[in-house]
């Protein structure tokens, strides 16, 4: 459904999003100023000092690391003609995490450490997202084809307008191809 300006939902949503974006960079700023002057109340000015550098020299190690590591990756399946979808989900965590970790800040060295940490999750996640914006036929070629989990069942009963069940044909309806289960997608 579009609205008055012909943009979706969706559409609408990211434009809110991209407004709110200053403000919470804002108040991302003054909650490391605030994390900031705790730590150095806590453990001193200069093991403060120390941390961030460590922490931003860490972060920009890892930035490159993870660029020529997911390069190669991305490479390697397109060579062997494997789909890449994999390979760049898990460098895209694995960036956004040493970028994260890059950046000056407590707050932010967390989320980036939490974030490489979790990379299985937060590949997951960027296929779901991938998955829902793009169709399942797009990322079924950038992710490859799904696995599915099969569970074997009782046949299906259909009951006729006088409650007597009947069980259904062997042979399925000509609208459907092959044998059908039960089963849920895992990914």
């Amino acid at each position: 459904m579009l609205d008055r300006e012909g943009m979706t939902p969706e559409d609408s949503m990211q434009r809110r999003g991209i407004a709110l974006l200053p403000l919470g960079l804002a108040v991302l700023a003054i909650a490391e100023i605030a994390v900031f002057i705790s730590v150095v109340h806590l453990i001193g000015g200069a093991w403060t000092l120390l941390a961030l550098a460590v922490g931003e020299i860490a972060g920009m190690l890892l930035l490159r690391r993870e660029g020529i590591k997911g390069w190669r990756a991305f490479r390697a399946a397109a060579a062997e003609g494997r789909p890449p979808g994999a390979q760049v989900a898990n460098s895209l965590a694995g960036l956004a995490g040493a970028l994260l970790l890059a950046i000056p800040g407590f707050i932010t060295s967390v989320a980036g450490l939490l974030l490489l940490i979790g990379r299985p999750v937060a590949r997951k996640t960027i296929e779901r997202y991938t998955e829902r914006r793009v169709g399942a036929a797009v990322a079924g070629d950038l992710f490859g084809p799904r696995r599915v989990k099969v569970r074997r069942g009782e046949p299906v009963v259909v009951v006729e307008h006088d409650d007597t069940p009947v069980h259904a044909p062997s042979v399925p309806a000509a609208a459907i191809e092959g044998e059908v289960v039960e089963g849920e997608v895992i990914r």
